[in-house]
């Protein structure tokens, strides 16, 4: 069968960017959605700049087998030439800041997921999130800390705080109007030196006073960071909180938990999902 793009309302529609290294992490997550959101009607957007068709097969069974659309859109990696990248942060991170205008053009909203995430509850009162006229909904991390929201403001000579590019949810259409491709490709060659995190970076200094703050607790929770949430609600966000609240997990940093040794909670929870996938994938074979 062959899944067309469906015109409902009701659809939660997910981006995510990534090369093929990122494949599996992307399995997981859809996983996670899927086992979490066991109702909802989702469609999948991929963007990449070289993964070849056939190591898309096994993502293509996986959706099909939830019934989620699934759309592959190959960008041309000659737009970002000049962009600053390395191995750790590779070309397709800036993706996502010029969705609207590699997307299909009637798509008007959309959520940018990392793939080193997994959502543990309901996406969508995120998805129905009112923009109030911003461009994005962000969450910062930075609150957990505000020596390190001011630190980013001095580096980015910007007034807002600093936004993790980890989970978006983009105004699609808003976007095409405001985000002009040529500005943000120029920036970040002419900014390449400084940039720190280079999409967050650009996100931050160009937009953040168009992003809608969001709960990081709930919607791009550090899963680093357990006892600094906790510290934070005098108690309130403990396992129990977490389990019954928080919608999106995000690994963000070095350290990962498909990695050995990983240091911080929720390692055994992100096992979890890494099993149920690969058991999921071998009943597809």
């Amino acid at each position: 069968m062959i899944y067309k793009r469906g015109s409902e309302k009701d659809i939660i529609r997910i981006l995510v960017s990534l090369d093929q290294n990122y494949l599996f992490r992307f399995q997981v997550l859809l996983t996670s959605i899927a086992v979490n959101n066991p109702q909802e009607k989702m469609e999948i957007y991929l963007m990449h700049s070289d993964i070849p068709e056939e190591k898309l097969e096994s993502v293509k069974k996986q959706c099909a087998s939830f019934d989620y659309g699934f759309f592959s859109i190959a960008v041309d990696s000659a737009i970002f030439s000049n962009a600053p990248e390395t191995k750790r942060y590779p070309q397709e991170m800036y993706y996502r800041l010029l969705a609207a205008h590699l997307l299909p053009q009637d798509l008007k909203r959309i959520l940018y997921l990392d793939p080193d995430i997994i959502v543990i509850n309901d996406l969508r009162p995120l998805w129905e999130t009112e923009m109030q006229g911003n461009l994005f909904a962000a969450a910062s991390h930075t609150g957990l800390t505000e020596l390190a929201n001011n630190v980013n403001r001095l580096r980015l000579g910007t007034d807002s705080d600093y936004y993790n590019s980890g989970v978006l949810l983009i105004d699609l259409e808003a976007c095409r109007k405001e985000i002009i491709p040529e500005e943000v490709i120029t920036f970040s060659t002419t900014r390449r030196m400084s940039l720190v995190l280079p999409d967050q970076d650009i996100l931050n200094a160009m937009f953040g006073h168009r992003i809608l703050p969001l709960d990081d607790s709930i919607w791009n929770y550090d899963a680093r960071k357990y006892n600094s949430y906790l510290a934070r609600s005098s108690g309130k966000t403990d396992i129990n909180w977490i389990f019954s609240h928080t919608v999106i997990l995000h690994f963000c940093g070095r350290a990962k938990p498909w990695k050995s040794r990983y240091p911080y909670r929720f390692g055994l929870l992100y096992k979890h999902y890494e099993q149920l996938t690969r058991r999921w994938l071998e009943n597809l074979e």
